[in-house]
């Protein structure tokens, strides 16, 4: 009888080790596209700084170890689970703490893979404004909202990157966004954008309806709302297929908190509830 039960016993830790190495596979994935994510939005607005350059080097080096370490510790599983069963348990205890030292890693070096855009150009130091921009065919690679206070920014066409920068009770209704969108300490303020990739740093009571390719990501930011894209104006629908956004993704309500390492839901951000969202947002397309 002893002898039967041996091969239940290894079936089942089979399946455990299955299950567990999918989840801890699944996290070392999610991970791993935060950093391409990170690392796409450094190389779209980066710095000519020496210092900039040397850390992004470094972190990428780190990650790259870490990341590799972990892959081998997952690759050492089955192997442990049929030597050593005992020791399974531990050992996945032993990955889930490497990877939550990589997630730390990730999210403590943001602020220099975080680049600004300088010299584009942008509205900027305004306040009680209603702005008004179309973008032209490829006239703007990048474009910069900075130091609002309560205006209206309306900005149609497709440019290929966005920056945004202390924007305090302003209404941001933006086209398609071919590159990245990088938002960083803003409150009060509804937001209405499509990218490929939407990155918000510091952000405070602010609703975001979005339409994006990628999982947006947060940071350091509370009291933030998630709704799908609501923008409407003439030609829409071109500048959407020419950005490669004609499909809805679902990703604005698959938010990443990048402080939030938890398993559960972070308490920062939630779904905008239905009866609370603006609806459709239509904007004549002319500059003021």
């Amino acid at each position: 009888m002893e002898e039967g039960a041996e091969p239940n016993l290894t079936t089942k830790t089979f399946g455990i080790d299955a299950d567990l190495q999918k989840k801890h596979q699944a996290m070392l994935d999610r991970l791993s596209n935060r950093h391409q994510v990170r690392l796409d939005n450094s190389l779209a607005c980066r710095s000519d700084s020496t210092n900039s350059s040397e850390s992004t080097s470094s972190f990428l080096s780190r990650f790259s170890h870490s990341k590799q370490s972990i892959d081998s510790q997952l690759a050492d599983s089955r192997l442990i689970a049929q030597s050593d069963p005992s020791r399974f348990k531990s050992h996945f205890a032993d990955i889930s703490s490497s990877i939550s030292d990589l997630e730390k890693l990730v999210a403590e070096s943001s602020y220099f893979l975080l680049m600004k855009i300088p010299d584009s150009p942008g509205f900027r130091n305004k306040t009680n404004e209603t702005l008004v921009k179309r973008f032209k065919g490829t006239e703007i690679g990048k474009f910069t909202l900075s130091d609002l206070d309560s205006c209206e920014v309306r900005l149609t066409g497709c440019c290929n990157a966005v920056f945004m920068n202390r924007l305090k009770n302003c209404k941001v209704y933006l086209g398609p966004v071919t590159g990245s969108i990088l938002i960083e300490d803003v409150e009060g303020c509804i937001f209405v954008l499509a990218s490929h990739q939407i990155r918000i740093h510091l952000a405070k009571r602010c609703d975001f309806s979005l339409r994006v390719r990628s999982r947006p990501i947060i940071e350091d930011s509370n009291i933030v709302r998630f709704a799908p894209y609501c923008l409407d104006y003439e030609g829409i629908e071109m500048d959407l297929v020419k950005a490669g956004l004609s499909e809805e993704t679902g990703n604005w309500e698959n938010v990443d908190d990048f402080k939030w390492l938890r398993a559960v839901q972070s308490p920062n951000w939630c779904v905008l509830p239905e009866n609370e969202r603006i609806g459709k947002v239509s904007v004549v397309d002319l500059e003021r």
